[in-house]
């Protein structure tokens, strides 16, 4: 019996050594490639596979939001989580959630992966409430990241989330400043970072800024009923708040 499946990582080289090893299994049927959290979670909803192999660590929507999405639109496949961070192996193999292989990965390991998902498909296996629990355990240690890598000059350095004062689109890329340094993160754009921050503290306040509301020093009225916000960061940064947001804005701050 045939097993369709999607691989979905955001590296290239990922996905082919991925491809490479399934490709000689008659019984696995690779319908499609994703790189992202969005792309899994639209091929899933279009080709309805039997089983994903998918990565944890993804710009934006990271493995455990895609199955968190999954479960809403009452779509989830059978899932083989593929990805270097060994923390999470524990939860995922006490919770039976298909199976979980390293990177680089293993071809016998693979196999092993696979046939479980074979007989779990042959003996149709319901895997959705123990994916249910995993997404439930794992949810509080990897939905938000409380800690950040920045690029300064030739040096990365770690920073908490908390230390943000603002990010900010500049020539393309992602940039974070805090209340002593400013660095370039691997995000690719605002939406990405947003998604890994906490919600009720960070706030996307113009096309090109998203704010710690935390570390607003003083909050200016602009023109056309905009607000100015001075920030707490070394050179007291003025960034502007869209027309729309400045409404959400004043509602919070009782202006």
């Amino acid at each position: 019996m045939s097993i369709s499946c999607i691989l979905v990582d955001d590296e290239e080289l990922a996905l082919e050594e991925l491809q490479f090893l399934l490709n000689p299994d008659p019984d696995v049927d690779i319908v499609a490639e994703g790189r992202n959290g969005v792309d899994a979670i639209r091929l899933v909803k279009e080709l309805r596979p039997d089983l994903i192999f998918l990565d944890i660590q993804m710009p934006g929507l990271n493995g455990f939001q895609v199955l968190h999405e999954l479960v809403k639109e009452n779509c989830l496949p059978q899932v083989i989580f593929v990805t270097a961070y060994d923390q999470y192996a524990v939860k995922a193999f006490e919770v039976n959630a298909v199976d979980y292989i390293l990177k680089p990965v293993e071809k016998l390991r693979l196999e092993q992966a696979v046939d479980r998902a074979k007989k779990n498909h042959q003996s149709n296996a319901n895997v959705n409430e123990k994916l249910k629990n995993l997404l439930e355990m794992m949810e509080p240690t990897i939905s938000r990241k409380s800690r950040l890598l920045i690029k300064k000059n030739d040096r990365h350095l770690m920073i908490d989330s908390d230390e943000i004062v603002f990010a900010s689109i500049v020539d393309g890329a992602v940039l974070i400043t805090t209340d002593k340094d400013q660095g370039e993160t691997h995000f690719r754009s605002l939406e990405d970072l947003q998604l890994n921050l906490n919600p009720q503290v960070f706030w996307r306040v113009h096309r090109s800024f998203l704010v710690n509301i935390n570390k607003i020093q003083e909050v200016v009225p602009w023109f056309n009923r905009t607000l100015l916000l001075k920030m707490l960061d070394n050179d007291e940064t003025e960034v502007p708040v869209s027309r729309s947001h400045s409404r959400r804005l004043k509602k919070y701050l009782n202006l």
